[in-house]
């Protein structure tokens, strides 16, 4: 008998692979667990493993899946085309991104949703620059606008409504995070590179990015959605910036050829990628990162803080 087949068998597993109820896991990324069902019921996104005496519950390689439709959702896919990629993903969570799946304020995302649907941008605006004043663009951007942003999608994606919502929180957003981006004395001289590469338009997460980075006092250079490799590569031999984060959502726009392209400079800038898009587990001469967290710890790195 194979150790898979022991496992489903026995109900026996090793106690470093953690399963999670649909509640647990709801809790993790801030959705409704009817949210996970649907995506179970109408994706095939559900656990993949059924163990004896015991409710279905997600494994790691399960819970991998549902974070990668979840950073798709809020990155502008379609939760039907964020599904196709989803399903198809075989990377395991890791012990640290388990660890930065944390428990977020579900009244608070409830709040900002129902605002939202009535299209009350006052109090939306105001709920989220409270919790931005509070807690950070960081730990905001993670608690509450990622949960809230997919609770929308998910919305549109069963009911068809819903689009002038997410357009005003979109727009909400993107304004309070400007608001944060300015470095009044950095702590590095030359700025940070930021862009969407391809044909990247959705660039909320990355400037999320830019305005969690402006808390620690660090500049960057902000190109934004669809930045041709040209504008790139002017920017890299006019400055050679310590760091450049390459943002990509789709996988058809996470090309390693993009990569290749850059042109040496001295000294040479670390390269950070970040987004969906980029799903194999390394690209040669660059750092793939998951989430807002890590690509912070990456640039500060390269930054040397």
């Amino acid at each position: 008998m194979s150790p898979e087949s022991h496992i489903r068998e026995t109900g026996v597993e090793d106690s470093a692979m953690p399963r999670l109820t649909v509640a647990a896991v709801a809790r993790r990324l801030g959705i409704a667990p009817g949210t996970l069902r649907t995506w179970d019921r109408r994706y095939g996104l559900g656990p993949t493993e059924h163990y004896v005496g015991e409710h279905r519950k997600y494994s790691k390689a399960d819970l991998g899946r549902l974070l990668y439709m979840h950073k798709l959702v809020i990155s502008g896919v379609t939760p039907a085309d964020a599904a196709k990629l989803a399903v198809s993903h075989s990377g395991e969570i890791t012990e640290r991104e388990l660890s930065e799946v944390v428990s977020v304020d579900g009244d608070l995302v409830a709040s900002l949703f129902r605002a939202a649907q009535l299209l009350d941008r006052k109090s939306v605006e105001e709920l989220i620059r409270s919790q931005i004043q509070k807690h950070g663009v960081g730990l905001t951007w993670i608690n509450v606008l990622v949960p809230l942003l997919c609770t929308i999608g998910d919305e549109w994606e069963q009911t068809g409504t819903g689009i002038a919502s997410e357009h005003m929180v979109t727009d909400v957003i993107k304004k309070l995070l400007s608001e944060k981006m300015v470095v009044s004395a950095p702590r590095n001289e030359v700025p940070v590179l930021l862009a969407c590469i391809g044909e990247e338009v959705h660039s909320l997460a990355i400037t999320a990015l830019a305005a969690a980075l402006a808390e620690e006092s660090i500049q960057v250079q902000f190109l934004g959605a669809r930045t041709p490799l040209d504008a790139i590569v002017e920017v890299l031999r006019r400055s050679a910036p310590p760091a450049i984060f390459l943002w990509a959502q789709l996988p058809e726009n996470a090309s390693p050829e993009f990569i290749k392209a850059l042109p040496p400079v001295r000294p040479a800038p670390r390269v950070i990628l970040g987004g969906p898009g980029w799903q194999i587990a390394g690209y040669e001469g660059a750092v793939l990162t998951t989430d807002l967290a890590s690509a912070c710890r990456e640039i500060s790195y390269a930054l040397g803080l």
